[in-house]
């Protein structure tokens, strides 16, 4: 008898988890309020990462002097051309994956998702029609949306969630990011290629300060947002935010969790800006989901759901997957892709596990931060003897040609056998270069396994082999 698979959401998560139920040979259905694609495709991945090629591109233009070419005139970026840029390609990805469901003919219904007794989803249309889903398992990826502090409620006019700051028609003459994690800091680099005066404030001492990032990366960073003039204020939070003068008077003091701030002495600090960015998290979009509770599906007291390295909840046959399992798992699209194809599995009688410990970041601020596996301090945390080997970028041709040197790569071995722990890079293309290390990673490599093998000439791709050489105290070019 077909298992019939019903899925919430068509993100990452759930629409590969639907192409490879189907490919199982489950009958299965699809249920997404909005635009297929989810968070990361329309709000997140995709619109930020073709804003972002035109800021580097911009940047690169105004540097065109650098590089052997005659720039006359103004190089200015043009809004509404790169919104029309950004939505025309978003619009093309959601067709693609519209296609892909087809293809593998799953049952795509736009609409509220409502969860009844019996293994029964029912969904409102916007066209007040109500369709029904049966189901023998659900997976449940309904996702995320951005988090908004009390103090600094989202108007989309001065005040903007991310979601607000991917539809921008002006450039503005000033902006203040709350939250230097990953989303503050790209946007922060971003804003500040397209033309505005940014500041960041983050509550906690560094920019990017997540365990899984590499401190010299964070060090890096911040020494190239003063280069380009990106003002950061560590150990400091937003009290709150008022009208003066035709912009935005913002409160600045020391964060609880922090030292004294920019403040000192806990005396707060104002400035003026034009915009507020909140970029300080996300927040599940359980309450949203009717008939959740009726499941028995277990939740933590901030909403997120509760499942097992199978991706299996507290109720029978139900499975969650991506951003809706919060940060006690790793919220990034590729993780859930890859829960989405185990849940899948698993829902059709497999006994696939998540690996967390071998997904890599890939953080796209300028320059990029990827990393993988340990740092050196979770690494001697979990009682390996450990030694950490860097080799900076500016020693490979190939930045040098391409006019990038910042960062450099770092390995994080095992001291008595050689075997890659974690990988950390901040540089040119370090979100591409990072594949390589999380293949080290799966099969256990060494750092002689990596320096054997041959990297081409001139690539950014050598820094892996140089990094890997110098762990084994012999280093080619220093």
């Amino acid at each position: 008898m077909t298992t019939k698979i019903a899925i919430l959401g068509a993100g990452p998560g759930g629409y590969t988890a639907a192409v490879k139920a189907a490919q199982m040979g489950a009958d299965v259905t699809v249920i997404k309020k909005d635009q297929a694609g989810g968070t990361c495709l329309n709000r997140g991945c995709i619109p930020s990462k073709v804003m972002i090629s035109t800021a580097e591109l911009l940047r690169k233009m105004q540097k065109a002097g650098s590089y052997g070419i005659a720039l006359e005139g103004d190089v200015r970026a043009d809004m509404p051309a790169l919104m029309e840029r950004k939505n025309r390609i978003v619009n093309a990805q959601t067709d693609g994956i519209l296609k892909l469901l087809n293809h593998h003919h799953v049952r795509y219904i736009r609409g509220e998702g409502v969860i009844r007794k019996n293994n029964l989803a029912a969904v409102r249309t916007n066209q007040d029609e109500t369709h029904h889903a049966p189901w023998d398992k659900l997976i449940i990826a309904a996702g995320t949306r951005p988090f908004e502090l009390p103090e600094l409620p989202f108007d989309g006019e001065r005040i903007l969630s991310s979601d607000h700051a991917l539809n921008l028609q002006t450039v503005p003459e000033s902006v203040l990011i709350v939250g230097g994690g990953v989303i503050g800091c790209e946007f922060a680099f971003l804003l500040s290629a397209l033309g505005a005066r940014v500041t960041i404030v983050e509550a906690l001492s560094r920019m990017l300060p997540l365990p899984s990032v590499d401190e010299a990366c964070s060090t890096t960073l911040q020494r190239e947002m003063k280069k380009r003039k990106i003002r950061f204020m560590v150990d400091s939070t937003v009290a709150g935010a008022a009208e003066k003068d035709g912009k935005l008077n913002v409160e600045i003091r020391s964060s609880p969790s922090g030292g004294n701030g920019s403040g000192g002495k806990n005396d707060p600090v104002f400035q003026q800006v034009d915009k507020i960015l909140d970029c300080i998290g996300r927040t599940p979009v359980t309450p949203d989901i009717e008939g959740l509770d009726a499941l028995g599906v277990e939740t933590d007291e901030k909403g997120w759901i509760q499942a097992n390295e199978k991706l299996e909840t507290g109720s029978p046959g139900v499975y969650a997957v991506g951003d809706i399992l919060g940060p006690s798992k790793i919220m990034l699209a590729h993780a859930a892709w890859t829960e989405g194809m185990a849940a899948a599995q698993n829902a059709m009688g497999g006994e696939k596990s998540m690996d967390y410990d071998r997904v890599p970041g890939a953080i796209f601020t300028a320059p990029e931060v990827a990393n993988v596996g340990l740092t050196q301090t979770r690494a001697r945390e979990a009682g390996y003897g450990v030694r950490a080997d860097s080799v900076l970028f500016r020693a490979l041709g190939k930045a040098q040609a391409i006019g990038d040197i910042a960062g450099e790569a770092k390995i994080i071995s095992e001291i008595d056998t050689g075997r890659i722990l974690g990988v950390h890079i901040i540089g040119p293309h370090a979100t591409d270069l990072i594949a390589e290390a999380a293949l080290a990673l799966k099969m256990k490599a060494t750092v002689r396994d990596l320096a054997e093998t041959i990297h081409a000439h001139p690539t950014l791709a050598e820094i892996m082999m140089e990094a890997a050489m110098k762990a084994m105290d012999q280093p080619l070019h220093g």
